[in-house]
């Protein structure tokens, strides 16, 4: 199957009309976007310059040549390094739902691997996701923060289960809320650890956990020197 991965893009509300354009005009026509928040604590958006100010996510299922092109325009064009100006990350596709499905999602780019027998691309992170009970975001994030998390994007959702309505007396039909984290390979398992811990199942949260390889990022240098400058 052609390389194929899903973007997910992390910027500030106002920003939103700005990249939706960037990204028509590298040739990504279907894109979805939702509102979210951040959760960094307020000295580690000092450190990186940030403000406490509401979220968008956008996503969208690209190429692999289209992704390399998007990378370098993020950085050159976008910006995207610069604090407060957002990240982005690439989720390998494992499949996809047929050619009709293939030629919707990737309408206007160039969908032949440049490579296929090259090795995928890879990088140092990957995303951590949780979905927990309405209302408890702190009690999960600073469980993560405590074993190394800098901060998570939240968005909310509703379940959709039918039958079964509970799981570990979980309602999985009600109010959720689901954060993104984005953490360093060696960090992953002492975060999924901790929110485990102190905020899974057996707790108030409920939370459930797991974790996705990440190919692909942008936005993330100026934080990583941060990083370093503090050690």
């Amino acid at each position: 199957m052609t390389n194929l991965y899903y973007l997910i893009t992390i910027i500030q509300r106002s920003d939103m009309a700005e990249y939706e354009e960037f990204y028509l005009g590298h040739g990504v026509t279907v894109s979805y976007s939702t509102l979210c928040n951040g959760t960094a604590h307020a000295k580690t958006l000092n450190l990186l310059g940030l403000e406490r100010t509401e979220k968008a996510m956008l996503f969208a299922a690209v190429s692999e040549p289209t992704l390399k092109k998007l990378k370098r325009g993020l950085t050159v064009d976008m910006k995207i390094d610069l604090p407060n100006r957002g990240v982005a990350m690439a989720i390998p596709m494992s499949g996809i739902g047929g050619k009709t499905a293939l030629e919707y999602f990737t309408a206007g780019q160039n969908v032949e691997s440049e490579n296929t027998e090259e090795k995928k691309m890879q990088s140092d992170y990957e995303l951590i996701i949780a979905i927990y009970q309405k209302g408890y975001t702190d009690l999960v994030m600073d469980a993560a923060r405590e074993a190394g998390a800098g901060g998570g994007t939240t968005i909310r959702a509703k379940g959709t289960a039918a039958g079964a309505e509970k799981f570990f007396g979980l309602s999985l039909a009600e109010e959720k809320e689901i954060v993104f984290i984005v953490a360093h390979m060696e960090q992953k398992k002492e975060i999924m650890k901790a929110i485990m811990q102190k905020a899974g199942v057996e707790t108030k949260a409920h939370a459930l956990v797991f974790s996705l390889p990440v190919s692909e990022t942008a936005g993330f240098r100026f934080a990583d020197t941060v990083d370093k400058d503090e050690e």
